[in-house]
């Protein structure tokens, strides 16, 4: 008796084997650490989110507005941010939500952003640099940087350098940086930064930025010690978000398929970043990377190496144009 693929796919031990799988997996997606039963309140502070308008940001944003938090939403896009903006406001019943436009890929749109908050907000006590994507077309911006590292990495180290001080003035104070564990497959390589020696096969580039994402946070924590201010990085877990949108249809039909069994939701993938940014457990915690179930947890032995960090860090602050606004 010969056997098809589809008698094999309707076979009742398939679909219940299929089915137990699947409620293991989403069991095992949710980590020990609950959002919802978090008494933390933050009324009388400030946040900043970019990437505020989809996935897991908006949700990121959503819990803070909820504990009474000042919300800035960074967003790039103003039609998407307002809507966020008005859901927000509709779901945590707070009216102190702003919308503050932002494209982390434009070194000059991320300096007259943090212009105008240096100018406008008397505290900033979070920070959070969640906005990324992934498998971004091969593109050299105006400003000669590669297109991902520019959106993923260089924007939020300037950004959050440009703060620093408004985040210190406002101490204890929290940087938190969502990065992935993805960072294990990058590399570093500095001729990346300007577009050259990629692979754009599938997210390679994207590993390379999250590693980045790591390193920075580490040498960010090292500068700022002694300062009240702590600076982690999280992994989200594998979420259903848009930062696959600029895959190809058939690559995100697959990922689809998958994600609907066994990615985590937006709200999901949004708690261990919220856990770093609010729970009392992770008070004077600094230079960490946390998983997606809210355990403290190693990063790859590239992204732990102190020397690699402040090289990267000193290469960043050049291409920046940083070091030459200190030495002024």
């Amino acid at each position: 008796m010969e056997w098809s693929w589809t008698d094999v796919l309707c076979h009742p031990v398939w679909v219940v084997t299929t089915l137990l799988l699947y409620l293991v997996v989403r069991k095992q997606r949710r980590g020990y650490w609950d959002p919802h039963v978090c008494p933390v309140r933050l009324t009388g502070k400030t946040a900043i989110v970019t990437g505020a308008n989809t996935g897991i940001g908006k949700y990121i944003a959503l819990d803070l507005a909820r504990r009474g938090a000042r919300v800035i939403l960074a967003c790039r896009s103003k039609e998407r941010g307002q809507a966020a903006l008005e859901e927000i406001k509709k779901k945590s019943d707070n009216n102190n939500i702003h919308l503050r436009i932002v494209d982390t890929s434009l070194m000059t749109s991320v300096r007259e952003f943090a212009k105008k908050i240096n100018e406008e907000e008397k505290r900033l006590d979070i920070l959070i640099n969640n906005a990324g994507a992934s498998g971004l077309p091969k593109r050299i911006t105006s400003e000669g940087l590669e297109v991902s590292f520019a959106t993923n990495h260089v924007g939020a180290y300037l950004l959050t350098n440009l703060l620093l001080d408004l985040i210190k003035r406002s101490a204890p104070a929290r940087i938190v940086n969502v990065s992935s564990v993805n960072h294990k497959r990058g590399v570093v390589d500095f001729s990346h930064y300007r577009g050259d020696n990629l692979s754009y096969v599938l997210d390679d580039v994207y590993n390379h930025t999250k590693l980045h994402n790591i390193l920075f946070t580490n040498e960010l924590a090292r500068r700022i010690q002694g300062t009240g201010v702590t600076a982690n990085s999280v992994h989200p877990g594998f979420v259903k978000t848009e930062v696959m949108r600029y895959y190809s249809l058939l690559t995100q039909m697959i990922v689809s398929f998958v994600a609907f069994f066994f990615f985590k939701s937006s709200e999901e993938g949004a708690v261990s970043t919220i856990y770093c940014a609010v729970s009392e457990d992770v008070d004077g915690i600094t230079g960490k990377y946390f998983d997606s179930d809210c355990s403290l947890t190693l990063a790859s032995a590239t992204a732990r190496d102190a020397a690699l960090a402040k090289k990267d860090w000193e290469f960043c602050e050049k291409l920046t144009g940083l070091s030459e606004t200190k030495e002024k």
